[in-house]
């Protein structure tokens, strides 16, 4: 349902796209909800227009419970699909492939638009190629550190060349009469839309990940007269945590400044979205940990888990602490992933979240536990082995 959700959306937002097509797009959509939906729910044509510039959760049938689709928007105000609803579309396209390779497909896996979790697979196949731990691990650096930027630096990486081909020309919908802004937090070129505000029309650049958007990587910007620049000027922002969810909150830094188009390259939204974006708190908690003394290792076995933690305290004997980090929108799309893999592919025994992803530990707890894995937001986790260490945290 929210594929077609999504398609249906896409088609409605597409300016270039003929009206015939749209409504033939539309109304396959329309069908497709239909059919899942069942004949004891039906949906006329125009509560499905409605309904996709609403509450996704309303397209649900009547019984089902909306679980974390509630509150989430196919199309925001300015009449653009959301970050949202692409995340949830490349997650459900993810976990339908595990499916389908492991035997237990719910459904065909037709072609995509979105070519993300392949795209991810390639790369780290390329990244594994040579059997070197620090080669994998450079690369996977560089592709959490440098998502975008100068081609003449993006050469310079530490990546195979079938790699750097994921880099791309910078996506039309994040650039702005040829520039692009980069976000403060992942580097990634921010969505560009334009709005009228108060009577007046400005641009806003936010980050396509909505939690960096809601950390503050969300700006407006006055459209020039000219050929020049755009400037941008920064929304309120949510005041910095306290405690322990400090130590890896993000520093935003200064205001973003225009760059050219031209010369600089990003990331396929999949590797962005699913190496970059959980490589963040990877390398954070990895380097809050080492820097207090204890023994981590990134992504060891070629990535057979993300971290590996080892505690020896004053008293008792070395414990280790296998850790695989994930970021979805979805809980309950990773939660049947966890099913589907029955449990960690890798053999982790603690599944770590972001802290802004705090709510969904209590769904992933319950599934994880069938497994023997154990679930903490990243600052949970980071006090708690520090904790074990006898090293402060906070």
């Amino acid at each position: 349902m929210t594929r077609a959700a999504l398609r249906a959306a896409k088609a409605m937002t597409a300016p270039e796209a003929k009206p015939e097509k749209r409504l033939e797009t539309l109304m396959e959509c329309h069908g497709m909800m239909q059919a899942a939906r069942g004949p004891g729910s039906p949906l006329s044509f125009g509560e499905f227009r409605r309904a996709l510039a609403g509450d996704l959760a309303v397209l649900l049938p009547d019984g089902v419970m909306p679980l974390d689709l509630a509150g989430t928007r196919v199309v925001d105000q300015d009449g653009q699909v959301t970050e949202d609803a692409l995340d949830l579309d490349l997650e459900q396209e993810m976990l339908l492939r595990l499916l389908h390779k492991i035997g237990k497909a719910a459904a065909v896996v037709s072609d995509r638009e979105f070519q993300s979790e392949l795209d991810q697979e390639t790369a780290f196949t390329l990244l594994r190629k040579h059997g070197e731990q620090a080669v994998y691990e450079a690369g996977r650096r560089d592709l959490i550190r440098w998502p975008a930027g100068p081609v003449h630096e993006l050469v310079d990486l530490r990546l195979p060349p079938l790699v750097v081909d994921f880099y791309r020309d910078i996506p039309y919908d994040s650039a702005y009469r040829g520039w692009w802004f980069a976000c403060p937090i992942c580097r990634w070129p921010m969505r560009i839309t334009v709005r009228n505000n108060a009577g007046t029309t400005v641009g806003v650049a936010r980050c396509w990940y909505a939690p960096h958007a809601e950390m503050g990587a969300s700006y407006l910007f006055g459209l020039p007269t000219d050929a020049g620049a755009p400037q941008l000027l920064p929304e309120p922002a949510p005041p910095r945590p306290g405690g322990r969810e400090a130590v890896l909150y993000p520093y935003l830094g200064d205001v973003p400044t225009a760059l050219p188009t031209e010369g600089h390259k990003a990331l396929t939204r999949g590797i962005w979205r699913y190496t970059t974006i959980p490589g963040l708190p990877e390398l954070a908690l990895h380097d809050q940990l080492a820097a207090r003394g204890l023994k981590v290792s990134l992504w060891p076995g070629l990535d057979a888990f993300d971290l590996l933690v080892e505690v020896r305290p004053k008293r008792g004997r070395k414990t280790s602490y296998k850790v695989d980090i994930k970021d979805y929108t979805s809980a309950r799309t990773l939660a049947d992933l966890i099913h589907a893999q029955e449990g960690d592919r890798g053999g982790a025994d603690w599944l770590v979240l972001p802290d802004h992803h705090g709510r969904h530990v209590p769904l992933l707890s319950g599934v994880c536990a069938k497994y023997d894995m154990q679930v903490a937001t990243a600052s949970e986790f980071g006090e708690m082995i520090c904790e074990k260490a006898g090293v402060s945290w906070a």
